[in-house]
């Protein structure tokens, strides 16, 4: 943090490009220190939870305290599956990306946990409103591979006509909320869409997902005071992952000791976790999804976690942090994390895991020949030009219809 010669503070990440990385002033408690609070806790008393850091897993990688969620052997080794195919489908597509098969990618390198635990921890009829490194909780969801891709070179079989960015993703039928470019959007739709939910009888919440850069938006603060207002059944998660493009994370948290603690002015609980620690993730976001379907309202966590990748295929992550600085994170890696636990336990062996990550790679090798068969971004087929005319008014304007017909349509 550097002060200028008129006082005003100026935020800076503590190590810059070709130096070492240092993550000494982290305070990263140990494993099962926090106590795990009943859902209908008033969140006046919680604000423990916005300071600490959740934690499940310890150095010997077992799992101890409170939130540990005691998921069965099946559960868990689910979820690392779903995290080491979104390693692969990351992979392949960024590959794909830099020989210019598609035009754009964002990868989810380290931050796998985040999406998928946090999908696992809800129901299928829970809406999800996603940012765009959530892609490891749409697989988990049970989403084609091939469907993605289809997507992401905007091809014939696009379920999106070629209407959104690659990446932004939208299945109806797995309850998975279009992705928005402009991020922190997703949250005051999140909230309006759990409104909606209650009203209607339902106990199915909306969880969502923006990134720490995202929380110094307008929209972020619209939204909780909307969810603190009227109690709307909604997990808010903001993923500090801490950068936001090329900007550390320092900027958009103020003088905040955590974002987790930007919930306490809203009345809200406010929950910092181990975003790197499957088990962890999905004991807050089950803790949090149980306190709304009983009508105690919105909670807002922080996964606490690092970018491992660029920001996206137009990033350069070399010009603003030393290079392969995320290995050096002291949360370490989701995968690995949960690999040794499952290992620790008798549910998994390195050979398994080896078997299962060719098997990864053989699967999304077989899903994009199958995807360029529907088309390429280069050649096409393409959706046909006249469908950028529907799915807009119910009854078409007259100015949209004339421009139809002019076209031939």
């Amino acid at each position: 943090m550097a002060r200028s010669k008129t006082g005003i503070q100026i935020p800076a990440p503590a190590v810059r490009p070709g130096e070492r990385p240092n993550f000494d002033d982290l305070d990263i408690p140990q494993a099962g220190g926090l106590p795990q609070p009943d859902i209908s806790a008033d969140a006046s008393d919680l604000k423990d939870l916005s300071f600490g850091l959740v934690r499940v897993l310890n150095h010997n990688h077992g799992a101890i305290g409170d939130w540990d969620p005691e998921l069965s052997a099946d559960a868990l080794v689910s979820g690392l599956k779903s995290m080491v195919l979104t390693r692969a489908y990351d992979n392949r597509m960024l590959k794909m990306q830099r020989t210019k098969r598609l035009s754009f990618y964002m990868k989810c390198l380290g931050e796998e946990a985040v999406g998928v635990a946090g999908a696992a921890a809800l129901r299928a009829d829970d809406m999800l409103f996603p940012s765009y490194r959530q892609q490891g909780a749409l697989i988990h969801r049970g989403a084609d591979l091939v469907d993605m891709m289809c997507h992401c070179i905007s091809n014939q079989k696009d379920n999106l006509l070629g209407r959104q960015l690659p990446i932004h993703y939208a299945r109806k039928d797995l309850n998975w909320f279009s992705i928005s470019g402009n991020l922190a959007t997703q949250f005051p739709q999140a909230v309006g869409w759990s409104m909606a939910s209650a009203l209607k009888g339902s106990d199915a919440l909306a969880s969502t997902w923006i990134g720490d850069g995202s929380t110094a938006e307008g929209d972020f603060h619209s939204a909780l005071t909307l969810a603190s207002t009227y109690r709307a059944p909604t997990i808010m998660n903001v993923v500090n992952n801490q950068w936001a493009i090329s900007m550390h994370q320092s900027l958009s948290a103020g003088s905040a000791a955590t974002f987790a603690s930007k919930a306490i002015g809203y009345g809200i609980p406010g929950i910092r976790v181990d975003g790197n620690d499957f088990l962890a993730v999905y004991a807050v976001t089950k803790w949090a999804a149980d306190r709304a379907r009983a009508g105690y309202g919105p909670t807002l966590i922080e996964t606490y976690t690092y970018r491992g990748e660029a920001h996206s295929t137009s990033d350069d992550p070399s010009k603003y942090r030393p290079q392969d600085e995320w290995k050096s994170w002291p949360l370490g890696d989701p995968v690995e994390r949960l690999k040794s636990h499952l290992i620790m336990r008798g549910d998994w062996t390195d050979a398994e895991h080896d078997d299962w990550e060719e098997e990864c790679t053989d699967q999304v090798t077989k899903a994009w020949k199958e995807a360029i068969s529907y088309g390429t971004l280069e050649e096409g087929p393409h959706a046909p030009v006249q469908t950028m005319f529907d799915d807009v008014f119910v009854e078409q304007p007259w100015h949209l219809r004339r421009q139809r017909q002019a076209l031939g349509y």
